[in-house]
Protein backbone atom coordinates (compact mmCIF):
# COMPACT_ATOMS: atom_id res chain seq x y z
CA UNK A 1 0.00 0.00 0.00
CA UNK A 2 2.93 2.37 0.82
CA UNK A 3 4.34 1.90 -2.54
CA UNK A 4 1.11 2.77 -4.60
CA UNK A 5 1.15 6.27 -2.61
CA UNK A 6 5.06 6.32 -3.34
CA UNK A 7 4.08 5.55 -6.81
CA UNK A 8 1.37 8.36 -6.62
CA UNK A 9 3.07 10.81 -5.32
CA UNK A 10 5.87 10.48 -7.93
CA UNK A 11 3.22 10.67 -11.12
CA UNK A 12 1.72 14.10 -9.48
CA UNK A 13 5.18 15.00 -9.39
CA UNK A 14 6.25 14.81 -13.04
CA UNK A 15 2.92 14.70 -14.23
CA UNK A 16 0.53 17.79 -12.56
CA UNK A 17 3.61 20.41 -11.40
CA UNK A 18 5.11 20.94 -14.89
CA UNK A 19 1.26 21.58 -16.32
CA UNK A 20 0.90 24.05 -13.76
CA UNK A 21 4.49 26.09 -14.76
CA UNK A 22 3.28 25.23 -18.37
CA UNK A 23 0.31 27.38 -17.45
CA UNK A 24 2.44 30.33 -16.20
CA UNK A 25 4.73 30.19 -19.61
CA UNK A 26 1.81 30.66 -21.59
CA UNK A 27 0.41 33.87 -19.90
CA UNK A 28 3.72 35.59 -19.76
CA UNK A 29 5.05 34.52 -23.17
CA UNK A 30 1.80 35.72 -24.23
CA UNK A 31 1.56 39.66 -22.68
CA UNK A 32 2.50 42.01 -25.34
CA UNK A 33 2.32 44.86 -23.86
CA UNK A 34 6.01 46.26 -23.02
CA UNK A 35 5.01 46.71 -19.43
CA UNK A 36 2.12 45.04 -17.30
CA UNK A 37 1.06 44.16 -13.71
CA UNK A 38 -1.72 42.60 -11.68
CA UNK A 39 -1.99 43.95 -8.49
CA UNK A 40 -4.34 42.28 -5.67
CA UNK A 41 -6.88 45.14 -5.10
CA UNK A 42 -7.29 44.30 -1.29
CA UNK A 43 -3.79 43.50 -0.38
CA UNK A 44 -1.73 44.92 -2.66
CA UNK A 45 0.09 41.73 -3.54
CA UNK A 46 1.52 41.70 -7.55
CA UNK A 47 -0.05 38.64 -9.22
CA UNK A 48 1.69 39.57 -12.06
CA UNK A 49 4.88 41.85 -13.37
CA UNK A 50 6.37 42.38 -16.58
CA UNK A 51 8.82 44.96 -16.81
CA UNK A 52 6.70 46.95 -13.53
CA UNK A 53 9.19 50.00 -12.95
CA UNK A 54 10.58 50.96 -16.71
CA UNK A 55 9.19 54.65 -17.43
CA UNK A 56 6.79 55.29 -20.07
CA UNK A 57 4.56 58.16 -21.24
CA UNK A 58 1.31 57.71 -19.82
CA UNK A 59 -0.83 59.35 -22.24
CA UNK A 60 -4.23 59.73 -21.25
CA UNK A 61 -4.48 57.14 -18.37
CA UNK A 62 -2.95 60.16 -16.15
CA UNK A 63 -6.49 61.91 -16.52
CA UNK A 64 -7.18 59.61 -13.27
CA UNK A 65 -4.81 61.69 -11.24
CA UNK A 66 -5.91 65.19 -12.98
CA UNK A 67 -9.69 63.95 -11.68
CA UNK A 68 -8.17 63.31 -8.06
CA UNK A 69 -6.93 66.81 -7.90
CA UNK A 70 -9.82 68.66 -9.31
CA UNK A 71 -12.09 66.70 -6.59
CA UNK A 72 -10.10 68.03 -3.83
CA UNK A 73 -10.68 71.21 -4.99
CA UNK A 74 -13.54 71.92 -6.24
CA UNK A 75 -17.36 70.73 -5.55
CA UNK A 76 -18.80 68.83 -8.66
CA UNK A 77 -21.41 71.45 -8.52
CA UNK A 78 -19.22 74.48 -9.89
CA UNK A 79 -19.94 76.20 -13.00
CA UNK A 80 -16.77 76.17 -15.58
CA UNK A 81 -16.40 78.11 -18.35
CA UNK A 82 -14.05 76.71 -21.49
CA UNK A 83 -11.89 79.23 -22.13
CA UNK A 84 -9.93 80.12 -25.45
CA UNK A 85 -6.84 77.89 -24.61
CA UNK A 86 -9.29 74.89 -23.93
CA UNK A 87 -11.12 75.17 -27.23
CA UNK A 88 -7.86 74.84 -28.64
CA UNK A 89 -6.91 71.97 -27.36
CA UNK A 90 -6.53 69.06 -29.39
CA UNK A 91 -8.77 66.23 -28.59
CA UNK A 92 -11.47 63.72 -29.22
CA UNK A 93 -14.52 64.97 -30.77
CA UNK A 94 -16.94 66.15 -29.19
CA UNK A 95 -15.33 69.62 -29.78
CA UNK A 96 -15.98 72.13 -26.76
CA UNK A 97 -16.78 75.51 -27.47
CA UNK A 98 -14.78 78.63 -26.09
CA UNK A 99 -17.78 80.26 -23.54
CA UNK A 100 -19.48 77.20 -23.05
CA UNK A 101 -20.18 76.28 -19.20
CA UNK A 102 -20.11 72.97 -18.04
CA UNK A 103 -20.26 71.86 -14.40
CA UNK A 104 -17.77 70.22 -12.94
CA UNK A 105 -19.06 67.07 -12.95
CA UNK A 106 -19.74 66.52 -16.46
CA UNK A 107 -16.56 67.71 -17.65
CA UNK A 108 -15.09 64.71 -15.58
CA UNK A 109 -17.07 62.68 -17.47
CA UNK A 110 -15.95 63.92 -20.67
CA UNK A 111 -12.50 63.56 -19.78
CA UNK A 112 -13.00 60.29 -18.30
CA UNK A 113 -15.17 58.41 -20.09
CA UNK A 114 -14.47 59.97 -23.45
CA UNK A 115 -10.68 61.19 -22.49
CA UNK A 116 -11.23 64.76 -23.56
CA UNK A 117 -8.02 66.82 -23.79
CA UNK A 118 -10.24 70.37 -23.50
CA UNK A 119 -12.39 69.18 -20.33
CA UNK A 120 -8.49 67.98 -18.83
CA UNK A 121 -7.28 71.61 -19.64
CA UNK A 122 -10.92 73.40 -18.84
CA UNK A 123 -10.97 71.79 -14.92
CA UNK A 124 -7.12 72.56 -14.69
CA UNK A 125 -7.45 76.43 -15.44
CA UNK A 126 -10.41 76.02 -12.83
CA UNK A 127 -8.40 74.65 -10.40
CA UNK A 128 -5.07 76.83 -10.79
CA UNK A 129 -5.45 78.77 -13.28
CA UNK A 130 -3.27 77.19 -15.92
CA UNK A 131 -1.69 73.64 -16.65
CA UNK A 132 1.38 74.53 -15.37
CA UNK A 133 0.97 75.43 -11.68
CA UNK A 134 -1.45 72.72 -11.97
CA UNK A 135 0.82 70.22 -13.19
CA UNK A 136 2.95 71.21 -9.44
CA UNK A 137 -0.76 70.32 -7.70
CA UNK A 138 -0.23 66.89 -9.82
CA UNK A 139 3.43 65.79 -8.73
CA UNK A 140 2.34 66.83 -5.22
CA UNK A 141 -0.45 64.53 -5.30
CA UNK A 142 1.87 61.74 -6.49
CA UNK A 143 4.36 62.31 -4.25
CA UNK A 144 1.87 61.96 -1.45
CA UNK A 145 0.77 58.78 -2.93
CA UNK A 146 4.63 57.67 -2.87
CA UNK A 147 4.46 57.50 -6.99
CA UNK A 148 8.66 57.77 -6.71
CA UNK A 149 9.22 56.97 -10.69
CA UNK A 150 6.31 59.45 -11.57
CA UNK A 151 6.69 62.71 -13.39
CA UNK A 152 3.51 64.66 -14.44
CA UNK A 153 3.59 68.05 -16.83
CA UNK A 154 -0.27 68.08 -18.59
CA UNK A 155 -3.58 67.12 -17.20
CA UNK A 156 -4.27 65.61 -20.38
CA UNK A 157 -1.43 63.39 -20.72
CA UNK A 158 -0.71 65.08 -24.11
CA UNK A 159 3.22 64.87 -25.19
CA UNK A 160 5.36 66.74 -22.91
CA UNK A 161 9.04 66.47 -22.19
CA UNK A 162 9.98 64.63 -18.84
CA UNK A 163 6.46 63.17 -18.35
CA UNK A 164 6.27 59.62 -17.35
CA UNK A 165 5.09 56.43 -15.04
CA UNK A 166 5.60 52.74 -14.67
CA UNK A 167 3.10 50.08 -14.51
CA UNK A 168 3.45 49.44 -11.02
CA UNK A 169 3.12 53.03 -10.36
CA UNK A 170 -0.27 53.30 -12.29
CA UNK A 171 -1.93 50.26 -11.33
CA UNK A 172 -1.14 51.88 -7.35
CA UNK A 173 -2.58 55.79 -9.26
CA UNK A 174 -6.12 53.10 -9.52
CA UNK A 175 -5.86 51.56 -6.51
CA UNK A 176 -6.03 55.08 -4.63
CA UNK A 177 -8.58 57.03 -7.24
CA UNK A 178 -11.02 54.20 -6.46
CA UNK A 179 -11.15 55.70 -3.21
CA UNK A 180 -12.70 58.35 -4.52
CA UNK A 181 -16.71 57.45 -4.99
CA UNK A 182 -17.29 59.43 -7.75
CA UNK A 183 -14.42 57.98 -9.49
CA UNK A 184 -15.72 54.89 -9.48
CA UNK A 185 -19.08 55.77 -10.51
CA UNK A 186 -17.93 57.32 -13.60
CA UNK A 187 -15.28 55.15 -14.84
CA UNK A 188 -18.00 52.24 -14.76
CA UNK A 189 -20.41 53.82 -16.52
CA UNK A 190 -20.55 53.04 -20.00
CA UNK A 191 -22.68 56.17 -21.71
CA UNK A 192 -23.73 59.46 -20.25
CA UNK A 193 -25.99 62.34 -21.78
CA UNK A 194 -24.56 65.66 -20.31
CA UNK A 195 -25.54 69.18 -21.19
CA UNK A 196 -23.81 72.83 -21.39
CA UNK A 197 -25.28 75.37 -19.62
CA UNK A 198 -26.67 76.71 -22.99
CA UNK A 199 -28.12 73.43 -23.88
CA UNK A 200 -26.04 71.27 -25.72
CA UNK A 201 -26.86 68.05 -25.40
CA UNK A 202 -23.89 65.51 -25.82
CA UNK A 203 -23.99 62.30 -25.28
CA UNK A 204 -20.49 60.06 -24.74
CA UNK A 205 -19.67 56.77 -24.83
CA UNK A 206 -17.10 55.19 -22.57
CA UNK A 207 -13.35 54.50 -24.19
CA UNK A 208 -13.25 50.98 -22.38
CA UNK A 209 -13.74 48.29 -24.70
CA UNK A 210 -14.36 45.53 -21.83
CA UNK A 211 -17.24 47.44 -20.15
CA UNK A 212 -19.35 46.13 -23.38
CA UNK A 213 -18.19 42.51 -24.14
CA UNK A 214 -20.96 40.82 -22.71
CA UNK A 215 -19.00 38.01 -21.89
CA UNK A 216 -16.58 39.59 -18.92
CA UNK A 217 -18.41 43.59 -18.61
CA UNK A 218 -20.13 42.39 -15.44
CA UNK A 219 -16.98 41.82 -13.52
CA UNK A 220 -15.22 44.94 -15.15
CA UNK A 221 -15.23 48.12 -12.90
CA UNK A 222 -14.11 50.24 -15.12
CA UNK A 223 -10.59 52.06 -16.08
CA UNK A 224 -8.84 54.56 -18.29
CA UNK A 225 -7.30 54.12 -21.32
CA UNK A 226 -5.03 56.20 -23.49
CA UNK A 227 -2.71 56.51 -26.40
CA UNK A 228 0.22 58.77 -28.17
CA UNK A 229 2.79 57.60 -30.69
CA UNK A 230 5.49 57.36 -27.71
CA UNK A 231 3.04 55.41 -25.23
CA UNK A 232 1.66 53.29 -27.79
CA UNK A 233 -2.02 51.52 -26.36
CA UNK A 234 -2.48 52.05 -22.33
CA UNK A 235 -5.35 50.98 -20.08
CA UNK A 236 -5.17 50.74 -16.44
CA UNK A 237 -8.35 48.17 -15.55
CA UNK A 238 -9.90 47.41 -12.07
CA UNK A 239 -12.47 43.66 -12.39
CA UNK A 240 -13.62 41.55 -9.88
CA UNK A 241 -12.14 38.13 -9.80
CA UNK A 242 -13.52 35.43 -7.05
CA UNK A 243 -15.02 38.56 -4.87
CA UNK A 244 -11.99 40.34 -4.70
CA UNK A 245 -10.36 43.57 -6.92
CA UNK A 246 -7.63 42.77 -9.47
CA UNK A 247 -6.10 46.11 -10.98
CA UNK A 248 -4.37 45.81 -13.95
CA UNK A 249 -2.44 48.05 -16.08
CA UNK A 250 -0.48 48.09 -19.32
CA UNK A 251 1.86 50.79 -21.20
CA UNK A 252 3.39 49.86 -24.49
CA UNK A 253 0.79 47.92 -26.22
CA UNK A 254 1.33 47.66 -29.77
CA UNK A 255 -2.46 48.27 -30.81
CA UNK A 256 -5.68 48.50 -29.63
CA UNK A 257 -6.84 44.71 -29.61
CA UNK A 258 -4.05 43.94 -27.29
CA UNK A 259 -5.35 45.91 -24.55
CA UNK A 260 -8.24 43.86 -24.19
CA UNK A 261 -6.74 40.56 -24.72
CA UNK A 262 -3.35 41.18 -22.62
CA UNK A 263 -6.31 42.28 -19.67
CA UNK A 264 -8.24 39.41 -19.95
CA UNK A 265 -5.59 37.13 -19.67
CA UNK A 266 -4.30 38.91 -16.23
CA UNK A 267 -7.39 39.20 -14.93
CA UNK A 268 -7.68 35.20 -15.88
CA UNK A 269 -3.86 34.76 -14.62
CA UNK A 270 -5.12 36.25 -11.17
CA UNK A 271 -7.86 34.04 -11.21
CA UNK A 272 -5.28 31.31 -11.27
CA UNK A 273 -3.18 32.78 -8.46
CA UNK A 274 -6.02 33.24 -6.32
CA UNK A 275 -6.97 29.09 -7.00
CA UNK A 276 -3.22 28.22 -6.05
CA UNK A 277 -2.61 26.42 -9.51
CA UNK A 278 0.05 28.65 -10.05
CA UNK A 279 2.81 31.27 -8.46
CA UNK A 280 2.49 34.92 -8.98
CA UNK A 281 5.23 35.90 -11.60
CA UNK A 282 7.51 38.73 -11.87
CA UNK A 283 9.47 39.23 -15.36
CA UNK A 284 12.10 41.89 -16.24
CA UNK A 285 12.89 41.31 -19.79
CA UNK A 286 14.32 44.98 -20.59
CA UNK A 287 18.10 45.73 -20.26
CA UNK A 288 17.10 48.45 -17.12
CA UNK A 289 14.35 49.60 -15.49
CA UNK A 290 15.43 53.24 -16.52
CA UNK A 291 14.90 53.30 -20.42
CA UNK A 292 14.90 57.58 -21.50
CA UNK A 293 11.12 57.92 -22.02
CA UNK A 294 12.29 59.52 -25.86
CA UNK A 295 13.27 55.92 -26.71
CA UNK A 296 10.64 54.94 -29.76
CA UNK A 297 8.49 51.92 -28.73
CA UNK A 298 10.19 49.88 -31.23
CA UNK A 299 13.79 50.39 -29.35
CA UNK A 300 11.53 49.24 -26.23
CA UNK A 301 10.84 45.54 -28.07
CA UNK A 302 14.61 45.17 -29.26
CA UNK A 303 16.25 46.16 -25.64
CA UNK A 304 13.03 44.13 -24.43
CA UNK A 305 13.80 40.52 -26.92
CA UNK A 306 18.05 40.99 -26.11
CA UNK A 307 17.64 41.15 -22.47
CA UNK A 308 15.30 38.04 -22.22
CA UNK A 309 17.99 35.75 -24.21
CA UNK A 310 20.05 37.16 -21.40
CA UNK A 311 17.39 36.02 -18.91
CA UNK A 312 16.78 32.76 -20.66
CA UNK A 313 20.58 31.82 -20.44
CA UNK A 314 20.85 32.61 -16.82
CA UNK A 315 17.46 30.47 -16.13
CA UNK A 316 19.05 27.39 -17.86
CA UNK A 317 21.90 27.43 -14.72
CA UNK A 318 20.04 29.26 -11.40
CA UNK A 319 16.89 29.26 -10.24
CA UNK A 320 15.90 33.53 -10.66
CA UNK A 321 13.93 34.92 -7.73
CA UNK A 322 12.46 38.71 -7.12
CA UNK A 323 11.21 40.16 -4.71
CA UNK A 324 9.18 43.25 -4.98
CA UNK A 325 8.88 45.16 -2.04
CA UNK A 326 6.87 48.47 -1.48
CA UNK A 327 7.60 50.36 1.84
CA UNK A 328 4.18 52.19 2.78
CA UNK A 329 4.17 55.33 3.78
CA UNK A 330 0.42 55.03 5.23
CA UNK A 331 -1.32 52.39 7.18
CA UNK A 332 -3.79 52.38 3.85
CA UNK A 333 -1.01 52.03 0.99
CA UNK A 334 -0.94 48.17 -0.21
CA UNK A 335 2.32 46.10 0.94
CA UNK A 336 3.60 43.82 -1.83
CA UNK A 337 4.32 40.19 -1.00
CA UNK A 338 7.14 38.17 -2.68
CA UNK A 339 6.92 36.94 -5.98
CA UNK A 340 9.20 34.71 -7.79
CA UNK A 341 9.60 33.37 -11.34
CA UNK A 342 7.96 29.76 -11.86
CA UNK A 343 10.19 27.70 -13.22
CA UNK A 344 13.66 28.40 -14.67
CA UNK A 345 12.90 26.35 -17.99
CA UNK A 346 10.61 29.16 -18.76
CA UNK A 347 10.97 31.28 -21.99
CA UNK A 348 10.40 34.37 -21.78
CA UNK A 349 9.49 35.81 -24.94
CA UNK A 350 8.39 39.41 -25.91
CA UNK A 351 6.71 39.73 -28.99
CA UNK A 352 7.63 41.49 -31.86
CA UNK A 353 6.41 45.11 -32.66
CA UNK A 354 6.67 45.02 -36.23
CA UNK A 355 4.53 41.70 -36.39
CA UNK A 356 1.69 44.01 -35.77
CA UNK A 357 2.64 47.14 -36.97
CA UNK A 358 1.58 46.94 -40.30
CA UNK A 359 -1.47 45.19 -40.13
CA UNK A 360 -2.86 48.11 -37.30
CA UNK A 361 -0.64 50.86 -38.66
CA UNK A 362 -3.88 52.61 -39.99
CA UNK A 363 -6.47 51.49 -36.84
CA UNK A 364 -3.54 52.78 -34.69
CA UNK A 365 -3.16 56.40 -36.65
CA UNK A 366 -6.85 57.09 -36.68
CA UNK A 367 -7.09 55.80 -33.11
CA UNK A 368 -4.59 58.41 -32.06
CA UNK A 369 -6.18 61.30 -34.18
CA UNK A 370 -8.75 60.93 -32.48
CA UNK A 371 -7.90 60.71 -28.74
CA UNK A 372 -4.43 62.47 -28.77
CA UNK A 373 -4.43 64.91 -32.24
CA UNK A 374 -1.10 66.89 -30.92
CA UNK A 375 0.31 68.55 -34.01
CA UNK A 376 4.18 67.55 -32.83
CA UNK A 377 2.68 63.79 -32.90
CA UNK A 378 0.44 63.60 -35.78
Amino acid sequence: MIRVLVFILVLLTFFILPIRAEENLEYYENIISIAGVALDGNTGQILYAKNPHIKIPPASTVKLLTAMVVLDRLPLSQKVKISNNAENTPTTPPHLQEGEIFTVEDLLYLMLLKSSNQAAVALAEAVAGNEERFSELMNQKARMLGLKNSHFVTASGLPASNQYTTAYELALLLYEALKYPHIKEIINTPVKIISSQQGRTLVIRNTNKLLFEEEIRENILGGKTGYTKLSKHCLVNVAKVKDRLVITSLLGAPYREALWEDTKKLIRFSELVFDRKVSPVVINTAVTTALPVSMKPSAYYRESKRASQNQKNIASTKRTRQVLALKSSSKNKPVLAKNSLVSTKAKVQVAKANTSKGRNAKSNKKLYRAENPSPRNS
